[in-house]
């Protein structure tokens, strides 16, 4: 079977993190990735963080199964090129403030007007939009816009970011999905008409606020840090063991509270009336924790573990990366792939998600250098129209 995306090209206009995220995975699935980069510098990412004789290693992730043209976006010639190579792509992704593309006349309505079936996937700060639309924003303000930093932290100290571009991930993800919905409207629509996508990199991080909203309305409750646990959730925090490493315990269900109280020598709390549903646990949480690590600070991490695993208790150890790669579970579902370096070197990088069983998404080659592609896909394509 063809993989799902086989078929389907993208011109992918993103830079930095957002709308690249999104075509590494539409590429991972058959798309037909054509990443456009600025002649001199290329994407940013090339030269963010850990660097491997001259190129970064994230770079290796973040541009896997993907073509590489070179186009200045702001010559005409090159806003010409676009506009051709717009004639037989299903879609475009890209994540530049909003109105810079209609200034260089490859915005929507103008893409529209060469291919009607186009799809544009736009990711901006605060989408297409609204009087916030015109200013420039990144994932970090996002994060800190959309509610994640004001909960992300211990309520006496600063809010913190998480040590990622989460907020620019969950929107690539958004991008993925909205992409898919318009293909397929597309697919079912006779007139085979194209549509718009639009992200805001806000929007996606405060879609994720569970009931933060309506606890506020009907409550005038505003949700605040609560560091490690889960406020009016019991018993779900991290405690320490006797070896000095975490492990995290998920036991906020009544049957899984009762079996993890016997498990550790507590049947009198596991038939207590008061911890028989979350209320009563909630209304008690700091005792129930400090009777929790007492237990755990007498096991190591992985006895703690295997007491929890042997009752069927939700728990796990907090990872480092080290931990994760020498994981056996990870490594039997295929998270981690060997790719070799342009130098000969080899490499191991993060698998495919989601998994698929007749379909599966693969790394058919690592990035590629900046401008590999370009006479392959312009003296090819617009060859063939001229």
């Amino acid at each position: 079977m063809k993989k799902p995306l086989e078929g389907i090209k993208v011109l992918e206009l993103g830079n930095f993190v957002a709308a690249p995220f999104a075509g590494k995975i539409m590429g991972e699935f058959g798309a037909e990735i054509i990443k456009i980069e600025d002649p001199e510098k290329g994407d940013s990412i090339r030269n963010w963080r850990v660097m491997h004789n001259g190129t970064s290693l994230w770079w290796y992730v973040h541009a896997r199964n993907k073509k590489s043209v070179a186009l200045d976006l702001r010559k005409s010639e090159d806003q010409e090129i676009i506009r051709e190579l717009a004639k037989e792509a299903d879609v475009v992704i890209e994540n530049f403030r909003p109105g810079t593309l209609e200034k260089w006349g490859i915005g929507y309505e103008d893409l529209k007007k060469i291919n009607p079936s186009i799809i544009m996937t736009r990711i901006s700060g605060y989408g297409q939009t609204g009087p916030y639309a015109k200013k420039p924003g990144f994932g970090s303000i996002a994060e800190s816009m959309g509610g994640i930093r004001y909960l992300t932290g211990f309520p006496d100290r600063p809010p913190v970011r998480v040590g990622l571009a989460i907020g620019d991930s969950i929107a690539g993800l958004y991008a993925v999905n909205g992409t898919l919905m318009a293909l397929r409207a597309r697919d079912i629509d006779p007139q085979r008409r194209g549509q718009y996508v639009d992200i805001a990199l806000t929007e996606a991080v405060f879609s994720l606020l569970e009931g933060v909203l309506p606890e506020y309305d009907v409550k005038g409750i505003i949700r605040e840090r609560t560091g490690a646990t889960l406020e009016g959730i019991a018993p779900s925090n991290t405690y320490l063991c006797k070896d000095g490493k975490y492990i995290v315990i998920a036991a906020n269900s009544d049957s899984i509270f009762r079996r993890f109280m016997n498990a550790i020598g507590r049947p009198d709390l596991a038939e207590d009336p008061v911890y028989a549903n979350n209320q009563g646990r909630a209304q008690n949480a700091e005792y129930l924790d400090q009777l929790i690590e007492e237990w755990t600070k007498t096991c190591t991490q992985k006895e703690a573990q295997k007491v929890l695993d042997d009752a069927a208790v939700p728990a796990g150890p907090i990872y480092s990366i080290e931990d994760i790669a020498n994981d056996e579970h990870f490594q039997a579902r295929g998270m981690f792939e060997t790719v070799t370096l342009p130098d000969g070197e080899r490499v191991k990088v993060p698998g495919i998600v989601p998994k698929l069983s007749e379909t599966p998404g693969s790394i058919e080659w690592i990035g590629p250098k900046l401008g590999e592609h370009t006479e392959e896909v312009i003296g090819n394509r617009l060859s063939k129209q001229k």
